[in-house]
């Protein structure tokens, strides 16, 4: 299926809010992970989203050539193409701008949209993630602000993020103190400069002790009963209903399933699933060359066997592993078979 248009994104988080369940949002860095990331959501028959970090997009670009706007749209120029053999729809989106990447990433390719949007064609991407998680909140909503008018022109979504993911995702640090988790008034003061809807669609991370990276059990504190606490006041403060923010959850790596369902009760419609998925593409990859070792080098002198390191052998290996992988996301989230029609 093509990938979704801009209506068809805001149904795909309409029917996620309405049926409490939530889309993996996937990173790729690569046209391996994309394809694996397609295959495990046809796989689940689940829509889904597929985001790119500023690191990401800077090596879809060529290691070497560091362009994070070419990087960005080469992979959604690939991902339009390939999709389009896959029956599931896929958003794309690009994930954690910080501060000062801002005018060398987002704004260009929001500003790149909003003419194509002009002349009557789509955007390269559906949405597009704002990190102000490492400035203080009064500054955070006032870019939210700005990119928020540009996302009404360039007909995208924003995501804003409201409060503070712990551990490193592309060089964004946050450290694992009381401020990972969100608070009431932090819920209030977002929707007092963002409104709800009337200024652009727009959909929010909201922490509860979020940590990003691989953890070993019980390191991460994750509270995710403080989104249903956020919910409540912001709804009843604003007269919105019980569940007012569209939510996403970052940092979820070695969460709980109950963790999980308890997020999603509260209101998460996007879950971010990064490190997961690259362990379960490389691990294939580590396997196949321990188990085919005199095959893929050239030992003693020997010539090796190419259809050993080919690299379509052990690429299909790891796509696999990553796709099953986000099989496993989708069930977590409850969006396996929901995919639209």
């Amino acid at each position: 299926m093509p990938i979704a248009t801009p209506e068809v994104y805001n149904e795909m988080f309409d029917r996620a809010k309405k049926g409490k369940f939530a889309y993996p949002a996937i990173n790729v860095t690569s046209s391996q992970t994309l394809t694996a990331a397609l295959r495990g959501f046809a796989e689940a028959e689940s829509d889904g989203i597929i985001q790119v970090s500023v690191g990401g997009a800077e090596y879809w670009s060529g290691s070497t050539i560091k362009d994070r706007v070419a990087g960005s749209l080469a992979m959604a120029a690939y991902a339009r193409e390939v999709a389009k053999n896959y029956p599931v729809t896929v958003a794309l989106h690009t994930d954690h701008c910080a501060k000062q990447n801002i005018d060398s990433w987002i704004r260009p390719l929001m500003e790149l949209e909003a003419e194509e949007v002009k002349a009557g064609r789509l955007p390269f991407y559906q949405s597009h993630m704002w990190d102000g998680s490492s400035v203080p909140l009064d500054e955070n909503l006032k870019i939210a602000q700005e990119l928020l008018e540009l996302s009404q022109k360039s007909n995208t979504i924003l995501e804003v993020e409201i409060g503070v993911v712990g551990g490193e995702e592309d060089g964004i640090k946050g450290e694992i103190n009381e401020k990972l988790y969100t608070t009431p008034e932090d819920g209030i003061k977002t929707v007092e400069a963002l409104g709800l809807g009337e200024k652009g669609r727009y959909i929010t991370a909201l922490t509860f002790g979020n940590v990003h990276g691989a953890y070993k059990p019980g390191f991460v504190k994750l509270r995710p009963e403080i989104l249903g606490e956020i919910q409540e006041a912001v709804g009843k403060k604003f007269d919105a209903g019980n569940r007012p923010f569209d939510l996403v959850m970052h940092g979820g790596s070695g969460s709980t399933a109950e963790e999980i369902a308890t997020a999603v009760e509260n209101g998460v419609i996007k879950m971010n699933v990064d490190t997961d998925t690259q362990y379960a593409f490389t691990r294939p990859v580590a396997a196949w060359m321990m188990q085919n070792v005199e095959g893929v080098l050239k030992i003693d002198g020997e010539v090796g066997v190419k259809k050993q390191y080919d690299p379509r052998s052990w690429g299909k290996a790891a796509e696999a592993g990553m796709a099953a992988r986000v099989v496993e996301a989708c069930e977590r989230l409850g969006s396996t078979g929901t995919k639209m029609k």
